[in-house]
């Protein structure tokens, strides 16, 4: 699996921690950032696919949190093998992903 020990990407001038939402959809993307919004010293960032999302982050030590409307029953299996901290099916509960990301950004999910 991966290692937990990562730190969220610092803003710049370490002013609070940055979290980017990788998503195609406008819809899916607007809710989790409207979920993540009220989350104390976060930024939110977007990126609308992999290859953008990969010149935002230069070193991947960010919480990992994949929202995929794939239904292959054997995706959370590989993308957890790939370093993804939490996988949600579509439909999604934004509350439940907003949950879970302030649990891996305190350090307190595993």
């Amino acid at each position: 699996m991966r290692d937990n020990n990562r730190m969220p990407v610092e803003l710049e001038g370490g002013s609070g921690r940055a979290v980017l939402i990788v998503e195609d959809s406008e819809n899916s993307a607007a809710m989790l950032e409207m979920a993540f919004l009220g989350i104390p010293g976060v930024s939110v960032m977007q990126a609308a696919s992999g290859v953008e999302a990969l010149r935002i982050l230069n070193a991947a030590a960010t919480p990992i949190i994949v929202v995929s409307a794939d239904t292959d029953p054997a995706t959370p299996e590989r993308v957890a093998a790939l370093g993804v901290d939490a996988f949600f099916p579509k439909p999604f509960s934004p509350a439940q992903v907003r949950r879970t990301l302030e649990q891996l950004l305190n350090g307190t999910k595993h």
